[in-house]
């Protein structure tokens, strides 16, 4: 079985598909829900194409080549994650957060974006990171320690990864109403008009961050869509225990449309947030997309989701995964054919092994560069702290030498 068929089993007769138990029971199966009759899905996990009245013209607008394109980022960014959960399992990674499952929504959203807009990732964006430019082993340095994030936000409108859960949701905030204020929103320019992606979990919709900037983005009108990927889990916490409401609503108290897309359809992703970028660049202010979708590996690699789920919600969820649905469209409209499948099957492959050998081959480095690019400017305190860590440093090889 081939990466991209892990769903590859008969289909499950519509997205009906429950499991339900006391939501108090820990580890027992909760409900593995189909998104309810508000969530926009354009492809069923069947492969068939739902139509849509609202969102039809914008998937019309892609041609062929878009649409085999989006099912190559799909296998591709998976084989990425893959590969960088193997090498942290071998030691070569200090730690992974694995987008297993969720390829769909990111690069849903990420090819929504325009050059000039700005994303605002988490820590498991790597899909997104993908759509706009970003090498992923410039990703892999940042896991393995070799640098804090090298790449340059300006470059690629993709901003650093934020460990501090929900804290993306206040600098994207803060960007787009700098956005704002430059002019560069409603002016019925398509090269300047700008909007910003705020991401996060469905965890981070609990936290104080999160909250203030949907009241500064909803106050201020400001051009950013927050871009929920409800996996289900919030670390070991289900959705039960964050909240009562569906998150989609949340957009309701704080004055700014909400709503709920399949997070595994990466056609349904693409439209909804195309049509909400759109929507912030021309000026119509904040939104809020809940892209409903499942966490199929860890949390992290330091994780162990078999103490808190267990394997029954796990395999309803593998009948939706997101490439193999999307495989099976393709392959009944005649937009991909085998050839072009097993083609990409082939560069996923090789991507794999480069990434593979340029992580082994990454030099590690030097451990005193941690005080550089502190300040802007040369700085007392620093420089001497680096003067005593170099000594001190250096000390043990004096020792060794001795020995």
């Amino acid at each position: 079985m081939s990466d991209t068929d892990v769903a590859a089993t008969p289909p499950i007769g519509g997205m009906d598909h429950h499991i339900s138990v006391d939501p108090a029971a820990g580890t027992e199966p909760r409900a593995a829900a189909d998104g309810g009759p508000d969530m926009v899905q354009l492809i069923t996990p069947e492969g068939q194409r739902v139509p849509h009245a609202e969102y039809d013209e914008i998937i019309g607008s892609l041609s062929h080549d878009d649409l085999r394109g989006l099912y190559r980022d799909l296998v591709l960014i998976r084989r990425v994650d893959q590969e960088a959960t193997a090498l942290q399992r071998q030691g070569e990674l200090g730690l992974w957060a694995s987008l297993l499952g969720q390829e769909a929504a990111q690069i849903g959203c990420g090819r929504a974006m325009r050059t000039q807009d700005h994303a605002f990732p988490g820590y498991r964006e790597h899909g997104i990171a993908w759509t706009r430019g970003v090498d992923p082993m410039r990703l892999i340095a940042m896991y393995r320690g070799v640098d804090k994030g090298a790449w340059d936000p300006a470059e690629f409108g993709f901003h650093p990864y934020t460990i501090v859960i929900g804290n993306q949701s206040l600098l994207g905030t803060g960007y787009a109403m700098g956005i704002q204020r430059d002019g560069a929103v409603g002016t019925g320019d398509d090269e300047r008009d700008a909007a910003v992606i705020a991401c996060m979990g469905d965890g981070a919709t609990a936290q104080g961050d999160n909250n203030e900037a949907f009241v500064f983005a909803g106050v201020y009108n400001s051009p950013v869509v927050f871009f929920c990927q409800n996996n289900q889990w919030a670390i070991s916490e289900p959705n039960a225990r964050q909240t009562r409401a569906p998150i989609y609503k949340r957009a309701d108290g704080f004055g700014f449309p909400g709503i709920r897309v399949d997070g595994n359809d990466v056609l349904a992703v693409y439209a909804v947030t195309t049509a909400m970028l759109d929507r912030a660049r021309s000026g119509e202010g904040p939104s809020l997309i809940e892209a409903y979708t499942y966490r199929m590996a860890a949390h992290t690699t330091s994780d162990d989701p078999t103490k808190y789920r267990v394997s029954a919600e796990v395999e309803v969820w593998k009948l939706r995964d997101p490439i193999a649905r999307y495989k099976r469209w393709l392959a009944s409209e005649g937009i991909g054919d085998a050839e072009f499948f097993d083609a990409v099957e082939a560069e996923a492959e090789e991507l794999g092994a480069h990434v593979r050998q340029a992580t082994l081959d990454m030099a590690d480095p030097d451990v005193g560069d941690i005080f550089d690019q502190v300040y802007v400017e040369p700085h007392r305190q620093v420089e001497d702290d680096k003067a005593t860590f170099t000594a001190y440093n250096d000390s043990f090889e004096t020792e060794g030498a001795q020995a």
